[in-house]
């Protein structure tokens, strides 16, 4: 059997796989999210990612009830920093990834140090507030002490493998988000640039998401109740599991995850860097991919159904008897500045021709409606970048009651299917053990139903609408965010 464990954003999540892909246990826990300041978001390592693992393995073990455990991977949040000492004691709570914007003015120093063309075409992604090589600027300006202390940098999931095995190792896909200290070119890490980014500071080796890159150790095993000598593989990022988990491997294939953010991920046949998009190494070795992730989308829904009130069933219902374009409303849902393909952390959410006809249920499916728009206009992009989506395939919450995939296949006028699990990248995790261990996955988690878009292009003026309205309202929308920030910092 084959142990999955992820480290989500907002909680952890274990799954136990049979040799032939049957689901045999899962677990989930949550755990909450540090915001000590506006812009920063933070995970305590030990309280929050180990802590999390140990109840988690320690269910799993039981749920195998002896039976031979042959692999293990993780994957966690990313990228993300987590400065450790030299044994891989942590220094300070993990600064986060793309939501934590605390590293604007140092994006904007090593843009112009290094040249953003030059960044893009080296390291294949522009910086942004994704990227980890500004945070580590920020930690070394900014907390010296912890600096001076830093030995190792790691991620949720490198440093679970860290406190496993005893290894530092990062995967290349986690490596190739730590801009600009990686040659997405080359696949290693480009030297020269971390010299100046992170001087004296040790870089972990490098290996592919697929590969064993330790075992079990034997204090690791009295803390975890998993067995001395497991094989741990190198793990990577939360939502390329997640991509795995449903099967996207091949080149264009293209994974919409409905989450509290929407993210995207498409395997591409070779690098395509584009200034809107996160051109990274991807999970199998030799691969690459474009990604792509909104600020928010289910957390906009959740803010919703706050200010109304009722079951989120009831709001579905009521927004499914909607016609599409909500009666005339129209969503930016920038609700915490937007990522992809902006990269604008002060656009605002707005929305447009509200009146007093109308309601909890058009203002719902029009939430629903400007989230579809994102996911079109990222698509667009990924077009753009020559990466044309061929198959898309949707998992996450958010795909359960039908109204959201429908309008997202209504907007972009593309197909998706769902697959028979929707676990979510705990399941790629337990998958990537698997491959590791030379087991064919490729028929684990099969396809059960596509989604038909079935609007007939009512969409098409809308969206046209959405892409114009951004760049009308940006100046009011940036002054809005720096009263909100002037605010938050009054006492």
């Amino acid at each position: 059997m084959y142990v999955g464990i992820d480290i989500g954003t907002s909680g952890s999540k274990g799954v136990l796989l049979a040799a032939d892909g049957a689901v045999r246990h899962r677990v989930a826990r949550p755990h909450a999210v540090s915001t000590p300041a506006p812009g920063r978001f933070e995970h305590d390592a030990e309280d929050v990612w180990w802590r999390d693992f140990v109840e988690i393995a320690r269910e799993l073990v039981q749920a195998a009830g002896g039976e031979r455990l042959n692999g293990l991977a993780v994957s966690g949040i990313g990228p993300c920093l987590l400065p450790c000492a030299e044994d891989g004691t942590p220094l300070r709570p993990a600064i986060l990834y793309g939501v934590d914007t605390r590293a604007t003015v140092e994006i904007s120093e090593l843009t112009d140090l290094f040249g953003g063309d030059e960044i893009l075409r080296r390291g294949g992604s522009p910086l942004t507030s994704q990227a980890v090589g500004p945070k580590l600027r920020w930690l070394a300006v900014n907390e010296p002490h912890v600096w001076a202390r830093t030995r190792m940098l790691l991620m949720a999931s490198s440093f679970l493998v860290h406190r496993l095995t005893g290894r530092y190792v990062l995967d290349h896909h986690s490596a190739s988000q730590c801009s600009p200290l990686y040659d997405l070119g080359r696949r290693e890490w480009a030297l020269d640039w971390a010299s100046v980014v992170a001087p004296g500071l040790p870089l972990p080796s490098l290996a592919w998401p697929t590969e064993v890159v330790g075992h079990v150790s034997k204090a690791a095993s009295r803390a975890t109740g998993l067995p001395e000598g497991l094989p741990v593989t190198a793990g990577t990022i939360d939502a390329w599991a997640e991509a795995v988990s449903v099967g996207v491997r091949e080149p264009g294939d293209a994974m919409v995850m409905y989450g509290t953010t929407m993210f995207l991920v498409q395997v591409v046949d070779q690098p395509r860097p584009h200034p809107g998009l996160w051109t990274t190494s991807g999970v199998f070795p030799g691969t690459s991919t474009l990604a792509a992730g909104m600020a928010t989308s289910g957390a906009v829904t959740d803010w919703l159904r706050g200010l109304v009130g009722g079951s989120f069933a009831d709001l579905v219902a009521r927004a499914s008897d909607v016609s599409a374009g909500s009666r005339g409303l129209l969503v930016l849902p920038y609700f915490a500045g937007e990522r992809t393909p902006l990269f604008d952390p002060s656009a605002r959410g707005m929305i447009a021709g509200l009146t007093l006809s109308h309601g909890a249920p058009e203002l719902y499916r029009a939430v629903l409606e400007g989230t579809a728009y994102g996911v079109r206009h990222n698509l667009e992009a990924m077009t753009a970048a020559g990466g044309a989506a061929r198959r898309l395939v949707a998992v996450g919450g958010g795909t359960q009651g039908g109204l959201w995939t429908q309008i997202v296949s209504d907007v972009t006028g593309l197909p998706q299917q769902l697959t028979r699990e929707t676990i979510g990248a705990s399941l790629g995790d337990a998958m990537l053990a698997a491959s590791a261990d030379g087991i064919d996955i490729s028929g684990w988690n099969p396809v059960v139903q596509t989604v038909q878009p079935a609007s007939g292009g009512v969409y098409d003026d809308f969206y046209a609408h959405y892409r114009s309205l951004y760049p009308a309202t940006s100046d009011t929308a940036h002054f809005l965010a720096q009263q909100q920030h002037r605010a938050a910092r009054e006492p």
